[in-house]
């Protein structure tokens, strides 16, 4: 800045350039002074590059032979990279492996349980691989198909599962009948031992009682555990001889479908839907069971298909309800049986009303008691069946009536109205073995002797007692006192004889050919089975242990039966003979204008007198005791008398003053006097006392 502020720029140029001329002069002597060593030095350089020439072809040459040599190393270190990196990769292989086998042995183990119907195990194996092996391996793709899959896995399960079920149900349908019938049949023979053990109560039965015999069933249910590999439906049993002993109904039911279905649904969270489905499902079974075929009444069969069909489906739905927890509930279980048991005794009510014959009526009413029975047993109320049972017994008795009204008239029929004769000792027990009958007189007659009653008094009197006894077989088994099966058969006995009996005798004594001989000996007939009352109220005691003393007891009104016959026989035997009379008075043709009178009474009259006199022979000469004849005979005859005497001379009076005649000769007048007292003379010979 000063040489330019100074103006000197020449001058300093001037220094400068001399500056520099001094610079070069001491540089050249500089470069004058070290030439021979610099000279030295290129010298040593050229040696060098020779020594440098040599050493890089001996480098080269090293490096050649060292690069021939190193080819095999460098193939060996490649296959040996290659077999490390394989190595390794084997090595990740087997560890990845490791973790995929498991997955693939639980799908394959999967597949296999699924093919085999092991649904619900199929089930675990599916948790196990979803839960516990799939997140080790879910990169892999096969892996992520697996995973969609499970969702249609477990559908399928469901979908099979409930197909076994619904033929689980179907088969349990189809067979309930027989599942019914084996237990009814050890219901009986329950009730069989029952009896025994009651009879003899110091032995002990051999066979277990009900009770223990269904608990040790429900343990021995096979194939009852959800693991089960098997789905049987209803094991066969071949019908066994009534000494061996029946299997448990329950031993006839494989359940395993029901419990693997419920599992299966319960772990896939959804045993609402399942119970939901079973109840419905049984519901609708449960109605067709209960609905009658049209054609039950006609035969017994009928009726015990339809109650083994109920016990069966009660049965299956009672093992259910103690196998399970929640399918079956206690509540839809008494709902099911309200429902069976109002369609059940409708239906019995209308078909036992089309039931006319009395043995079928009764082998129904132990059909039912047996039903009730077996039922019972398994904890359902019957109590409404026992009272429809006493409906049944006013039908039972009414076929009773209906039968012994055929049989009375059978036997009212065929009997000749004869006194029985006997021939010897032995039909003579026979007859007193039939019919409660005592005479000292008789039996101390020789043989041949006549019953002073004919063959339809013991016929009569044991059919009574067969009557007694078809009433008191309807009472067994219903669970009633003494009292009220006496009642019972007190009443039904008062019907037969009050209706049933009373009009087969009014029928006998109102028929036209009806002859006098016939009607005594129903009056004698009558009051011997009047006097058998008592008997068959002792019979009747014997037999209910219930004292005709008791309050309450109904009374046997056999003897106004009878005593209302016997006045209707006598009523007819004084009608007949009245009506005999007229018959004979239409023959009487009196000239009422004769001038004289005959020489004895009319012919018609005479006729008329000998047939009164038979007539009254054969009252005064009927073989009896001397109770009956002294006052029945004399009764009978004296009436008879006073009646045919008072209606003839009513008549002969009213010839006398009939319209028609309205003139009379004294000569008339005076055959009319022979034939009254001719009319007079027989009365006071009459056979009657």
């Amino acid at each position: 800045r000063s040489v330019y502020d100074g103006e000197e720029h020449g001058r300093f140029m001037e220094k400068l350039e001399a500056r520099i001329r001094n610079h070069d002069r001491e540089i050249e002597k500089m470069c004058n002074f070290h030439y021979q060593g610099f000279v030295d030095s290129i010298t040593e350089l050229l040696k060098v590059r020779g020594e440098a020439q040599k050493l890089k072809n001996q480098v080269t040459d090293t490096n050649r032979k060292l690069q021939n040599e190193g080819k095999e190393l460098i193939l060996a270190m490649e296959e040996l990279k290659q077999c490390r990196l394989q190595q390794r990769n084997i090595s990740a292989t087997v560890d990845k492996l490791t973790l995929c086998l498991p997955v693939l042995e639980m799908y394959s183990k999967l597949r296999e349980q699924m093919k085999s119907k092991r649904h619900y195990p199929a089930l675990k194996t599916l948790e196990h691989l979803e839960h516990t092996y799939l997140p080790q391996v879910s990169h892999y793709r096969f892996c992520k198909i697996m995973v969609d899959n499970i969702p249609k896995l477990r559908e399928e399960i469901k979908e099979v599962s409930m197909s076994d079920l619904k033929d689980f149900l179907e088969s349990i349908r189809k067979h309930s009948d027989k599942i019914g019938e084996t237990a009814m049949k050890q219901a009986q023979q329950q009730r069989n031992l029952d009896n025994i053990v009651s009879q003899h109560p110091r032995v002990s039965g051999g066979k277990k009682s009900k009770k223990e015999f269904c608990a040790g069933s429900d343990l021995e249910v096979k194939n009852t555990s959800p693991m089960s590999e098997q789905d049987s439906g209803i094991l066969d049993v071949e019908d066994e001889d009534e000494d061996e002993e029946v299997p448990g109904a329950q031993d006839l039911v494989d359940f395993s479908p029901v419990y693997r279905c419920l599992h299966i649904y319960s772990v896939l969270g959804a045993r609402e839907t399942f119970e939901s489905y079973y109840r419905k499902q049984r519901r609708k079974q449960a109605r067709l069971v209960l609905q009658p075929p049209s054609n039950m009444h006609e035969t017994l069969d009928g009726y015990r298909k339809y109650f083994n069909q109920i016990v069966g489906f009660f049965v299956v739905e009672d093992h259910i309800l103690h196998t399970t927890q929640g399918l079956v509930t206690h509540a839809y279980l008494d709902e099911l049986w309200e429902m069976a048991l109002s369609k059940t005794i409708a239906a019995l009510r209308t078909h036992s009303s089309y039931c006319s014959d009395p043995s079928l009526v009764l082998d129904l009413k132990n059909l039912i008691v047996l039903f009730a029975d077996t039922l019972q047993g398994y904890g359902f109320p019957v109590n409404q069946l026992f009272d429809m049972l006493l409906e049944i017994q006013d039908q039972y008795s009414e076929t009773l009536l209906k039968k012994w009204s055929g049989v009375f008239r059978n036997i009212l029929d065929s009997d000749n109205y004869s006194p029985i004769p006997v021939s010897n000792e032995d039909i003579y027990k026979k007859v007193v073995g039939q019919f409660p009958f005592q005479d000292a007189e008789l039996e101390k007659q020789p043989f041949p002797k006549k019953f002073p009653f004919s063959e339809f008094v013991p016929k009569v009197y044991s059919q009574i007692k067969e009557f007694i006894y078809a009433c008191l077989k309807f009472s067994e088994d219903l669970h009633l006192s003494s009292t009220e099966v006496d009642d019972m058969i007190r009443k039904s006995t008062n019907l037969l004889l009050t209706r049933t009996l009373s009009n087969c005798l009014q029928n006998v004594i109102k028929r036209k050919n009806v002859g006098l001989t016939e009607l005594v000996q129903i009056i004698i007939n009558t009051t011997h089975l009047e006097k058998s009352c008592k008997f068959l109220e002792e019979f009747i005691t014997n037999i209910t242990n219930v004292l005709p003393e008791t309050v309450h007891t109904t009374k046997l009104y056999g003897t106004t039966t009878f005593k209302d016959a016997r006045h209707a026989a006598e009523e007819e035997i004084y009608t007949n003979l009245n009506q005999k009379i007229d018959q004979f008075l239409q023959l009487a043709d009196y000239d009422w204008m004769a001038l004289e009178p005959g020489s004895r009474a009319s012919e018609y009259l005479v006729d008329l007198i000998g047939f009164l006199r038979s007539t009254f022979a054969v009252f005064t000469h009927l073989p009896g005791d001397v109770d009956v004849h002294s006052t029945m005979s004399g009764k009978v005859a004296q009436t008879a008398c006073m009646s045919a005497c008072k209606h003839l001379a009513t008549s002969l009076l009213q010839l006398l003053l009939e319209a028609e005649v309205r003139q009379l000769s004294l000569g008339a007048l005076q055959q009319f006097n022979l034939d009254v007292e001719e009319c007079e003379r027989e009365c006071s010979h009459c056979p009657c006392p």
